[in-house]
């Protein structure tokens, strides 16, 4: 049986899986506490598998400052997870203030419906067009037909090439 040598052990694959899974279970919920729970969860699995993917722990990577027969560990996932700590530790102090500033202003933190969203949905259903045309000239033309009307003013009907005196109306520089 051959074993590579960075391969992980089953209890922090586990333990890979079952932070992002429950991470990605909670930031599916509605109150802002549990949102912020499984963003919290999913990035130290994250940070987990960045670290185990940079496989086992050698020599520290400075050229020459190791034996010769001592591999040396791989600095690029350590300076990754140092990254995700330091952005993970800002999007939560964000997600705390956007929290307490909910439960201020309407006594819970849950994330409510868009209006808009519910719109467009409610129009989804029906099979209609969730807009309205509402600068058209006539009330039965269709986006599509003023479109087919509309003509490209930077080249005239047969006339490619620029001339100077056109350089205004163009945008172009005299």
């Amino acid at each position: 049986m051959i074993v590579l040598e960075n391969t992980p052990s089953a209890v922090l694959v586990l333990a890979i899986g079952v932070l992002c899974g429950a991470g990605v279970y909670l930031l599916l919920e509605r109150p802002l506490t549990r949102i912020l729970l499984g963003f919290i969860l999913l990035s130290n699995g994250v940070n987990l598998m960045l670290l185990v993917a940079g496989g086992k722990a050698g020599a520290s990577p400075i050229v020459g400052s190791a034996p010769e027969d001592e591999p040396m560990s791989d600095p690029l996932a350590q300076a990754m997870t140092l990254t995700a700590i330091v952005i993970t530790l800002g999007l939560t102090a964000f997600i705390l203030a956007l929290a307490y500033r909910s439960w201020q202003l309407h006594g819970h933190d849950e994330v409510a419906d868009d209006v808009e969203d519910q719109r467009v949905a409610r129009q989804a259903a029906l099979n209609a067009p969730a807009y309205t045309d509402a600068d058209a000239d006539e009330p039965g033309t269709t986006l599509d037909e003023e479109a087919a009307e509309v003509h490209d003013d930077v080249v005239r009907d047969g006339d490619p090439d620029p001339t100077p005196g056109d350089a205004p109306r163009r945008g172009w520089d005299a």
